[in-house]
Formats: C-alpha cells, sequence, structure tokens
C-alpha cells in the first residue's frame, strides 16, 4: 500500500512511500526561500524530482536567466537556482565573502550532499571554485562561457572594465548597463538589431537592478587560493563546455584552457550566439545539456 509522506531531504517535495521505498514526485509549484548562509541570506527556488541540479546564473544577470530552462529540467531533475549576493533577491551585508563557499552553504542548508551544477559565466567560474573547494559535493559540470579564476584578462577586457567604472562614477547606470549589453548580449561582431531584443531587455532589467543595489564599501570577495588556472587537472568530474561563436575572445580562450586542462572534457559550439546561449538559444542549449547530464543517468 502507498502512502502519502516527506522526508527531511527535501522538505519540499513529497513522496509516495512503498515497503520501505521512497519516489520523489514533482511539487506543483516551486518551493522557494531564503537561505541563512554565511551571514547572508540568498534566494533560491527548487523544482522537480531527481538528482539535484543547481543553476548559476553569469554576473550580468540573476536566477530569472535561467526562466528557459528551470521547468524544463525539473521534469528530469531536482533543480535548484538562486540568486548570488547583490543580485535579485539576495543581500549583501558587509564584509568578507566567497561566492562559491555560497554555493557550498546552500547546498547543505538545503540538506544536498551532491549535484551536477551549471554555471555560466561568473557562475561557470563560482561552479569551477566549488568543484575545487569541495569535489564531495559535485558529480558534474556543465560550463556555459566560463569565468576562470587566475585568468589574466586582454587589454581589449580591462578598457570594458575602465569604462564601466567611469560610468559609475558619474552615476549613469543606463549607460552603464547598456554597455553590458553591448559587450555580454549583443558580443564584438554584432549589433543590438542583430539581437534577439526580448533577450536584450530581460537582461538590462536584471543588470540594472544589481546596479541600483547598495553595495557596502567593506565587501570583498576572497578569491580561491591557488586559483582554478593553475588547479584544472585536479578537476575529475564529467564537465561539458558550452560557447557561443560570437563572444567576446576572452571566453572563448578561457573556454579552450578549460576544456584542455580538465581531463576528459567536452566542448561544443553554438552558432550565432554571444555570452549567453542559454537565453539566445534555449533550445540549442536545453538539448546539449539533457543529452550530455540523461548519459551520464545511463
Amino acid at each position: 500500500m502507498e502512502t502519502l509522506c516527506t522526508r527531511p531531504i527535501y522538505p519540499h517535495l513529497l513522496y509516495y512511500c512503498k515497503e520501505g521505498e521512497s519516489l520523489m514526485i514533482e511539487a506543483s509549484k516551486p518551493h522557494t526561500g531564503f537561505a541563512e548562509v554565511n551571514g547572508t541570506r540568498l534566494y533560491y527556488e527548487v523544482r522537480g524530482a531527481g538528482h539535484p541540479l543547481l543553476l548559476i546564473h553569469a554576473g550580468i544577470a540573476d536566477s530569472r536567466m535561467w526562466d528557459d530552462q528551470f521547468d524544463m529540467f525539473a521534469q528530469h531533475y531536482t533543480v535548484i537556482r538562486y540568486d548570488m549576493r547583490g543580485f535579485g533577491k539576495s543581500a549583501i551585508p558587509p564584509g568578507p565573502f566567497s561566492s562559491h563557499q555560497d554555493v557550498a552553504g546552500l547546498l547543505k542548508f538545503l540538506n544536498v550532499e551532491r549535484a551536477y551544477l551549471i554555471g555560466l559565466s561568473f557562475g561557470g567560474r563560482v561552479a569551477i571554485d566549488l568543484t575545487l573547494a569541495h569535489p564531495e559535493m559535485v558529480d558534474a559540470l556543465v560550463l556555459g562561457a566560463p569565468h576562470l579564476s587566475g585568468y589574466e584578462p586582454s587589454e581589449q577586457l580591462k578598457r570594458y572594465g575602465a569604462e564601466e567604472d567611469d560610468l559609475f562614477e558619474r552615476g549613469d547606470l543606463a549607460a552603464a548597463t547598456e554597455l553590458n549589453l553591448r559587450m555580454w548580449v549583443d558580443g564584438p561582431h554584432r549589433t543590438p538589431d542583430q539581437v534577439n531584443p526580448a533577450v536584450r531587455e530581460r537582461v538590462r532589467e536584471m543588470q540594472l537592478h544589481a546596479f541600483n543595489v547598495p553595495v557596502p564599501e567593506d565587501v570583498e570577495e576572497q578569491p580561491l587560493i591557488p586559483p582554478a588556472i593553475m588547479r584544472l587537472d585536479e578537476i575529475q568530474v564529467p564537465t561539458l563546455i558550452i560557447v557561443g561563436d560570437q563572444d567576446v575572445p576572452d571566453f572563448l580562450e578561457i573556454s579552450d584552457v578549460v576544456a584542455a586542462g580538465i581531463t576528459g572534457a567536452r566542448k561544443v559550439v553554438i552558432t550565432g550566439t554571444a555570452h549567453l546561449p542559454s537565453m539566445e538559444k534555449p533550445e540549442g542549449f536545453n538539448k546539449i545539456v539533457l543529452d550530455f547530464l540523461n548519459a551520464l543517468m545511463r
């Protein structure tokens, strides 16, 4: 006889229990909340059933960038998405912090022992750093145009950073946001009119929101030491790298570095997209990811 029950590992999900075994079934709505982690409150959402899968957003977005993945991936996995400090609904209190340690704290808060990680851009850097700091927590990596700790940026990227800083000092957040759209959404080889306007506006909303969040003066992110660029050969989990052919040269190079540095890593290039393939080409991105992860389950 089957009875409906709950278990502490995923208290937001329901199970049908029979003869000592439990089968997770998808809750009708995502479970949402705030995790008290490392002195801050991180907003998160969980939906689905199956092996835990964590989505880590880019530095120009927040957890909403995964709208085209969240429900679909939840048909196969227990999907978690969250807002990093200072993004979306998450707080950014004063003091030192580490983004990858925040992820470790979030997974522990949710009683998740091991998970697949999908990280895009800065989220990819966070996923890599977490894998190096806590290899026992990671079963596989999907890295979309990942940043890499220890990577020395090009002169082009440094000029972009200086221009962004100048716009901040002048208080022109709208122009700073547009600068980010031109760099990351359009890419170096396309004009704004060649990009899906709905994608540009979604990113504009998320980036402008992040720019308007007050950041305490003494906030400081603690880097991974030694940096990941020196330690890629330590990563032993199945790894997939996805990059758009219209991306910034630095990130095309980083993708090659990561693919060469992690044993067995595979790289896929999605044509006609820049730094956010999951938003520009969600159908293709989702198929590539699910084919990779489903093969691991088999």
